[in-house]
C-alpha cells in the first residue's frame, strides 16, 4: 500500500433482531454509540467509518464498530441478522425510528417497507472532479458486477424469492432514469431541476447504484459512493470488493481515453444508461449467472466470466500497488459462489430458512471472534 492509493470509507446498513424475527432498536443504538445512526425503518442502524487508505486500518475500522454492537445486543437476546432483506416472517408495517423526523415521514407515506433493506456503501476519495465524473460513468457501467459478487438477499418475509438481490429488485432508485454525467455542470443542473420538480426531496434522496458525494452537494464533492452491494458480513470479502474498486479506478486514471465510456462505447450515454440499468436488474436476478451486455462493444457475456476477465485486466496494477492478495475472497466466490447461492443450495437441501440464517449468524460471529 503506497501513497497514491485511494482514501476509502464505508456505510454499513444492519439488520438486528432475534434468530427468527426483525426487531428495531436502532433508535436505541444511535443514543448509546456514537459511530452508530438510526434509519427510517427502526429495524435498521447504521455505522459509518472514516476514510483511510490501508487495508488492515479498514479492517479495523468495520470490524471493531460491529463487535461492539453485538455485546449490546447479545445483553438483550439480539444479535445481527446478515440478510439485505427483511428474511424472516415479519411486520409489513413500516416501523418509524424517529416519529417527529419530517423526511422519515415521506419515505413512509411514499415507500413505505420497500426501503427497509440494508447494504454496503463504498466511498472512494477521488477529488479531481474530471476524474471522478469519469469514474463514475466507468464503475455505473459495471455497477452489476459489484453486486453479483455481495448478493446476500434472496429471502424475504421467510420466503424464497425469485431474486439473488431482492433488496436491489424492490429498492425504490430514486429518481427512476438517472443520465451519465458529462462533468461536474451537468450533475448541478440535473440535481437542481429534480429537487425543483418534486422528483427528489433534497440533495440526499437520489438513490441509485452510485452518486457522487462530497461535503457539500452538489457544489463540492471529494469521492464516488458505490451503493449497489448487498450486506457483506465477509469483511475479508467487503475489502475484496473495495480493491476490485479501487483497482479499477486506479487503471482507469492510467486509460481514460480506453476506458471512460465517454469515449470508448459503442453506445451514446443514452443508450448505456438503459443498459447499465437492464444489467443490474439482470444481475440481482441471476448474480453471477446472469447476461450482460459489455458497455464497450454491446456483445452478451455472462457476469461470472466478465469480472473474471476484469480480475485478469487489473492483475497487473493490483502487481503494482501490492494488492493481489486482497483479491482472493473474489476469486473463492466466482468458485463457491456467492452469499445468496450458498443459501440457495442449503434450502433446496431440506435446511429452513432460519437454520440457514443462524448458521449464518453463527459463523459471523466465529469470524469475529477469531479478530482480536
Amino acid at each position: 500500500m503506497g501513497k497514491n492509493n485511494l482514501n476509502k470509507g464505508f456505510e454499513v446498513e444492519l439488520f438486528t433482531g432475534s434468530l427468527n424475527s426483525h426487531v428495531g432498536v436502532s433508535a436505541d443504538i444511535e443514543k448509546i454509540f456514537s459511530n452508530f445512526v438510526k434509519e427510517p425503518d427502526n429495524r435498521n442502524v447504521e455505522y459509518i467509518t472514516t476514510p483511510e487508505k490501508d487495508y488492515k486500518l479498514l479492517y479495523e475500522k468495520l470490524i471493531s464498530p460491529r463487535k461492539n454492537l453485538r455485546k449490546w445486543l447479545n445483553n438483550r437476546g439480539l444479535t445481527i441478522i446478515p440478510s439485505s432483506t427483511l428474511c424472516f416472517k415479519h411486520d409489513i408495517q413500516f416501523q418509524r425510528s424517529d416519529i417527529e423526523n419530517v423526511y422519515h415521514q415521506f419515505i413512509e407515506d411514499n415507500y413505505g417497507i420497500t426501503i427497509a433493506t440494508s447494504s454496503v456503501h463504498i466511498n472512494i476519495g477521488i477529488d479531481d472532479l474530471n476524474k471522478l465524473f469519469a469514474a463514475i460513468r466507468l464503475i455505473r457501467s459495471e455497477a452489476a458486477l459489484y453486486l453479483s459478487i455481495s448478493a446476500s438477499s434472496p429471502f424475504l418475509n421467510n420466503k424464497v424469492t425469485e431474486n439473488h438481490s431482492q433488496r436491489w429488485i424492490q429498492f425504490p432508485k430514486t429518481p427512476s432514469k438517472v443520465p451519465f454525467f458529462v462533468n461536474h455542470k451537468t450533475y448541478i443542473d440535473w440535481i437542481q431541476e429534480n429537487i425543483a420538480n418534486k422528483n427528489m426531496q433534497n440533495i440526499r434522496h437520489f438513490w441509485s447504484s452510485i452518486r457522487p458525494n462530497g461535503p457539500k452537494r452538489p457544489l463540492i464533492l471529494d469521492r464516488l459512493e458505490l451503493r449497489i452491494c448487498d450486506f457483506v458480513n465477509d469483511i475479508n470479502l467487503l475489502l475484496g470488493i473495495t480493491a476490485m474498486l479501487e483497482l479499477r479506478i486506479l487503471n482507469l486514471f492510467e486509460n481514460m481515453n480506453t476506458l471512460d465510456p465517454l469515449n470508448a462505447s459503442i453506445f451514446s450515454l443514452d443508450e448505456l444508461s438503459k443498459i447499465c440499468d437492464q444489467n443490474e436488474i439482470n444481475a440481482a436476478k441471476d448474480s453471477l449467472n446472469s447476461e450482460l451486455i459489455h458497455w464497450q462493444d454491446g456483445k452478451k457475456v455472462i457476469c461470472r466470466e466478465w469480472i473474471q476477465n476484469l480480475l485478469s485486466d487489473l492483475s497487473l496494477t493490483a502487481e503494482k500497488f501490492n494488492m493481489k492478495h486482497l483479491l482472493k475472497p473474489i476469486y473463492a466466490v466466482l468458485k463457491e459462489g456467492n452469499q445468496s447461492m450458498k443459501w440457495l443450495k442449503q434450502y433446496e437441501k431440506g435446511l429452513s430458512i432460519e437454520q440457514i440464517l443462524k448458521n449464518s449468524i453463527d459463523d459471523m460471529i466465529k469470524k469475529e471472534e477469531e479478530c482480536v
